[in-house]
């Protein structure tokens, strides 16, 4: 009886020290950790293939690997401190993308990312929400270097990183995938 007690409570203490994703808050926008009710749209959003086109592969996701893709952006959390954020739109509650930090191992570095729902396009949602994870980079991990990798036929991708200030570095190859390399200027203390 007082072993499964103290499994109880270690489990207890296990599941209240959870990974805390800070909140973000933007004009019209609350950026925050996945929850599984945000599974129907992370998966419609990455199964569309214009949304992926240009996202690794460029090949839309299966059920399970967009189950899969959305647990690794929390663990992703947990692992780091940082990672990318469900974006909500304040107006309607509703998740219109993902947008944040990303550098699992082996990336060549910390990347600036973005991805929102075809119907969210060219309404300035990811510029808002860029925006916003590149001032949380800066206060809280100002000290790393901020690259976005993007696809060279991505052309709104490629004026949105200009516009946050990027310019560009170099191509390289990530994953057997030939991708533009934009660096982000240093925050001078």
């Amino acid at each position: 009886m007082s072993a499964n007690k103290t499994s109880e409570k270690q489990l207890s203490a296990a599941v209240k020290s959870g990974c805390s994703v800070p909140v973000l808050e933007t004009e019209r926008l609350m950026m925050r950790g996945y929850q599984q009710e945000d599974f129907a749209a992370y998966q419609a959003m990455v199964t569309d293939p214009e949304v992926v086109r240009y996202v690794g592969a460029g090949q839309p996701l299966n059920p399970e690997q967009a189950w899969q893709s959305m647990a690794y952006l929390m663990g992703h959390w947990w692992l780091k401190g940082f990672g990318l954020w469900a974006v909500e739109e304040k107006a309607t509650g509703k998740v219109i993308g993902r947008v944040g930090l990303y550098q699992p191992e082996g990336w060549p570095g910390m990347e600036l990312g973005w991805m929102i729902t075809r119907s969210h396009w060219r309404q300035g949602y990811a510029f808002e929400a860029a925006e916003a994870a590149l001032a949380f980079q800066r206060v809280h991990h100002s000290d790393t270097p901020l690259i976005s990798l993007i696809h060279s036929e991505n052309k709104a991708s490629i004026k949105l990183a200009q516009k946050l200030g990027a310019v560009f570095a170099l191509g390289r190859e990530i994953s057997g995938i030939q991708a533009l390399e934009f660096s982000y200027p240093a925050v001078n203390h």
